[in-house]
């Protein structure tokens, strides 16, 4: 006999509540084994397609473990000090930005900018603010990264995660599908093959997303001769994970910086905005429609609520759980909803059997 709906929603809700209390006190610690799992869920398709042709899975997971570090470690030396160099540099024009900016306020809105204004008495506190602080800021904003995911998470911790969550992938889903409960477990089991589609279908898109417009933007921008080319194409690239908000944020900071390199020279302005206008239309009706699909289940509004809460109540953290909990907490939402349409509740007693559910089941019952 199965235990009472009571029982088992004081069950899962305590088993919930122990897990959010989990993330919220021990979120440094998971840190590096929620990172590998991550890469471990992103690299596993891959892993099960190398057995396919003929790999065992040790092999399989070590040969993709020594492409990945080949691949960190070209990206490092390459463009890690690159990028390092053009955020010190930005830092430290920011007080010339604020100055200019303030000069053609100055010129084109003389009132605006009068002696004890709101506006001039705040772009002078932010010039001296920054000027005086420049340094420090870079220096903050870098170790401030480093702290948050150390060298020894980097280089030690997470790769070993990875390694062995990877390797030992199917025999983990293996066993927590044996400690499923019996009378539940093919509805728990279609669930899982729920979330793991849209999972699949999202995450994965999305990283590939943001990886192919994070190089686009920045070649582009490179190649139209702006200075912090790279650092606004990462920026771009990287916010492109959170819809609208990578467009709107390396926009606005690339066409700035053109406007205060290039001022006067509004062809090269105008290239500036049209490679964002470019990769914008390739985002929309290119990359995103065949790497990611329309059928995710993940509308843009409920991820960055996600994001938003999840990133509020435990950091980091939570912003990195916040994707996946979102994911299954919307395939639950589908499935309440589909068991509601299906249940007393929503039909009422009255033709229970014969009502019909659709649009279409109305049609074919009326002809």
């Amino acid at each position: 006999m199965a235990l009472p709906v009571r029982s088992q929603i004081t069950i899962w809700g305590l088993s919930a509540a122990v897990l959010a209390l989990v993330l919220w006190k021990l979120g440094d610690v998971l840190l590096p084994f929620l990172v590998g799992g991550a890469i471990a869920y992103f690299l596993d398709p891959l892993a099960d397609r190398l057995e396919r042709l003929g790999l065992s899975r040790a092999l399989a997971t070590t040969s993709i473990a020594l492409i990945a570090t080949l691949g960190i470690v070209v990206l490092a030396l390459a463009v890690a000090p690159l990028l390092v160099r053009q955020l010190i540099g930005l830092v430290e024009t920011a007080p010339a930005i604020a100055t200019r900016l303030q000069g053609f306020l100055t010129s084109t809105f003389p009132s605006m900018m009068e002696h004890g204004s709101i506006i001039n008495e705040s772009l002078t506190s932010l010039g001296n603010a920054v000027k005086a602080r420049g340094g420090e800021l870079a220096q903050g904003l870098l170790s401030s990264a480093m702290t948050l995911v150390n060298a020894v998470v980097f280089i030690v911790v997470v790769p070993v995660v990875t390694f062995y969550m990877l390797l030992d992938w199917d025999r983990m889903v293996a066993q927590i599908d044996t400690l499923l409960p019996l009378d539940h477990a093919p509805t728990i089991r279609q669930l899982g093959r729920d979330i793991d589609r849209v999972l699949s279908g999202f995450v994965r898109g999305q990283v590939s997303v943001c990886l192919i417009l994070g190089a686009f933007y920045a070649a582009g921008l490179m190649a139209a001769g702006l200075s912090f080319g790279l650092l606004a194409g990462a920026i771009a690239g990287a916010l492109t994970f959170i819809p609208y908000v990578g467009a709107l944020v390396g926009g606005a900071l690339a066409i700035g910086l053109a406007l205060f390199q290039f001022w006067g020279d509004w062809m090269s302005i105008g290239l500036v905005a049209g490679i964002f206008a470019i990769g914008q239309f390739l985002e929309g009706n290119v990359i995103t429609p065949r790497l990611v699909g329309n059928s995710v289940g993940l509308h843009p509004l409920w991820l960055i609520f996600a994001l938003s809460a999840f990133g509020t109540l435990f950091g980091f953290v939570g912003m990195l759980v916040a994707v996946p909990v979102s994911a299954v907490i919307g395939v639950l939402i589908r499935f309440a909803i589909e068991h509601y349409r299906q249940g007393r509740l929503y039909r009422g007693l009255a033709g229970l059997d014969d009502t019909p559910t659709t649009l279409s089941d109305a049609t074919e019952t009326k002809a």
